[in-house]
């Protein structure tokens, strides 16, 4: 019995490491902040790239600008920006 214990405790160990860089956001920058764009530039670009009805603009604790909103298709999108140059470092679409 302790030995499934053991087991099972290992593998719900496991299974929350696996699931929690499964939700990591990326890496999008090292650069200082002074170098970013700022947030109305980078609001003026993700809107150019067709983004609307962003419900969250904020900056990730990886370096990026990330959003929640809508493509340009419409479709509901989660997506991660470089905040030095504003190009799409990762982009999730439900």
């Amino acid at each position: 019995m302790m030995r499934f214990k053991i087991s099972l405790a290992a593998l719900v160990s496991g299974l929350g490491l696996v699931a929690g860089a499964a939700f990591a956001s990326p890496t999008c920058t090292t650069e200082p902040k002074s170098a970013w764009l700022t947030e109305a530039q980078m609001k003026e670009k993700i809107a150019e790239m067709g983004y609307r009805e962003i419900k969250v603009f904020r900056t990730s604790t990886t370096g990026c600008y990330e959003i929640y909103g809508y493509n340009k298709d419409g479709v509901r999108a989660e997506v991660y920006f470089n905040p030095v140059t504003g190009e799409i470092v990762e982009e999730n679409l439900n």
